[in-house]
Formats: C-alpha cells, structure tokens, sequence
C-alpha cells in the first residue's frame, strides 16, 4: 500500500454533525474505516453545501440517520491510495459526489454505466455501506472511498467553485444529455435560478440551446441574461408573459425545491414536450393529467448521473470554463448559511471553506 503517513485503523476524523432535526451543525469527532485496497483517500479542501443537505439535516424526507456529517460535493487532495488502486496518486486532485457504492452486478452498474439507478445504491452520507456502517460526507477533514466512486478533477477548473459540479452540475447534465437537449438550437426552459438553475442556464448554453429563465422573482432578470447568458427569462407569476410563451418551450429542467404548480410549465411546452424534474420538494406535487394528453407531454425525473457521466461532466467543466457561482464560508459559518440556504438568501452556492477552516482531528 502507498501511503503518505502510517496510520492506524479506527482513524480519527472530524467533521460537523447534526445531532437530530433540529439540524443544527456541530463538531463531531467519528472514524473512517482503513484504506482498503481499491480506496483512496483525500484531504478534503472544499465542500459544496446542497439543498438536501439542509432536507437530511431536519430529517424532511424521514430517511436520516444520526450523527449525520452532510456534504456530497466533495473535492481534495490525495493522500493514500491502496494497493489495487489504478487511476490515482498520492497528490492529485480529486472529488466525490453523491454516492460512494452500489452492487456492481444489476444492468444499471454492469450494462449501463447508471450505478446512480442501482437498487443498492449508497448514498454519500446517511446511508449503510457494504459493511453495514453509515456513511459520512463532506463536512469533514478527510474522506476515504472505493477509485470508482472517486473522479479526477482536472487542471484548470478551480475546486472551490467545481465543487457544485460534482451534484448540482451533474444533476442538470444528465438530463439535458439523456432528453436530447444537448442538440443545438433546442429550446430549453430553466424553472429556478439557484443552485442548480445557475449551472443549468451555463451547461445548456454550452451546449448550443436556446434558454429560458423562468422565475418568481423579476429581480434576477438582469444575471440571468447579462451575466448567465439566458436567451429570455418569464416571470411566473406574470399571466400575461406565460401566456405569451404557452407552447414554445421543446423541454424544461424545473430545479425547484419549493411546493409549486406543475400546471403553468407544461402549458409552456410543445408538443411531445418533456417538463422534467430535478428538484425534490418536500411534499408531493399536484400533477394534472388532462393537459399531458393534449400534446403528448411527459412529465419525467432525473437524479444525479453514473460516475463515468460524472466524470465527463467534470471535464466539460474544465473544457467550457464552466463553474459554480460560489461565496466561499469558513466551518463555523455553516449554521448561517443554512439560516439564509432556507430564505434563498445565496447567489449561488455556498462552498465550505473545509481544509482552511475545519479543525482537524489528525
């Protein structure tokens, strides 16, 4: 086994913890399990704070575990590797997403590079491992994780702020490749500009589509096609402007974590027109069926990506100079941020500031 240092099995860690629903974060003291052959392990530097992690953290979806350490938008430096490991060194840079294992014999890990749809899917954090212990993400000192769950970042793309990459970018990816929305031209409608509506908006453009804001709030209108590059933006609660654009929109990515009406959005798209769902609000939706048949339109969901569309990702990242819009936090920052995560009081993402910032255990 390469190592940077000799280490000894339970190793320390420490990391920020919530304790119950309330969701407050705090210092936790736990361990990660010894490198095994095929794991990497890296110094975390940097960690993307996602709106589930606020969900996971307050138990709104009823699946936490406690402690429960959030963070799946993780990035370092490595600094052990074990033995069968073949596509990383001790010093490169590298980052995990939202899930460090699954069963690797269904047809989603074994035929269709999807392990993000595996039925045994492990989750970052809150989640039990192969060896039956719960998973802790991002919030913390160090990470270790099997190589096929670690992606490489590469130069040129910064890691604070290709962080958010590694779920809200591959969240918004996957979706427009999988729906063929990467064709040039195509018009794409984008519900929400927050975390994961910003990189939307960037990805799409990258990729040729002509693109729609559409938002609450007026107030975004100018950075949505000054800054971000968005062909128009609709204001939602503007009758007048959605009936304007009724049947003009060929897909939509709808990123909103908020209770909304679906009604509106697909009444904004063509025929065989696809209003698709990123977002996870935290209580059912009202879907209408009648306005489905009249166009053949689908209403469809996407949830991260595989880890080699992870990767590519990353790389098209890099490739596009494509990046999260962040405001860098200290750790103990963390509680507030979560304060002003809840009022969408952020442009865009906040990044942790974990390697500076955290103190470690080591």
């Amino acid at each position: 086994m390469v190592k940077a240092a000799e280490q000894e099995h339970p190793i320390p860690a420490t990391g920020l913890a919530a304790q119950d629903s309330s969701g407050v974060l705090s210092p936790f003291n736990f361990s990660r399990r010894e490198t095994g052959e095929k794991d990497v392990r890296f110094r975390v530097l940097y960690c993307g704070i996602c709106h589930s992690d606020l969900h996971m953290a307050k138990n709104e979806w009823g699946t936490s575990i406690y402690p429960l350490i959030p963070g799946h938008e993780i990035v370092g430096v490595v600094t052990e590797v074990g033995d069968k490991v073949q596509k990383f060194k001790i010093g490169d840079n590298v980052g995990v997403g939202c899930m460090v294992g699954a069963c690797h014999s269904c047809e989603n890990c074994n035929k269709n590079n999807l392990e993000n749809y595996c039925p045994n899917m492990i989750f970052t954090y809150s989640a039990k491992y192969h060896d039956g212990t719960v998973t802790y993400g991002g919030y913390s000192d160090h990470m270790v994780a099997d190589e096929h769950y670690v992606v490489r970042i590469p130069d040129g793309l910064p890691l604070d702020a290709g962080a958010p990459l590694l779920c809200a970018g591959i969240t918004v990816y996957s979706p427009l490749k999988y729906f063929g929305l990467d064709n040039p031209g195509t018009r794409v409608g984008i519900v929400g500009l927050g975390g994961l509506g910003h990189v939307a908006v960037k990805f799409a453009k990258a990729m040729g589509a002509n693109v729609t804001v559409i938002s609450t709030s007026i107030n975004k209108k100018e950075e949505a096609l000054e800054k971000l590059g968005a062909d128009s933006f609709l204001v939602s609660r503007d009758q007048d402007q959605m009936n304007a654009a009724i049947g003009t929109l060929d897909s939509i990515i709808d990123t909103v974590s908020a209770v909304h009406s679906l009604l509106p959005l697909i009444r904004l798209l063509k025929s065989h027109g696809k209003l698709v769902m990123v977002g996870v609000p935290e209580k059912p939706l009202e879907q209408p069926i009648f306005p489905l048949l009249m166009g053949r339109k689908i209403v469809a969901g996407s949830a991260m990506g595989g880890m080699k569309e992870t990767q590519e990702i990353i790389e098209f990242g890099a490739k596009h100079n494509i990046r999260a819009d962040i405001e860098l936090i200290p750790a103990d920052y963390v509680n507030t941020a979560m304060k002003r995560l809840v009022k969408g009081d952020i442009n865009y993402r906040f990044v942790i500031d974990v390697g500076n910032t955290l103190k470690s255990s080591n």
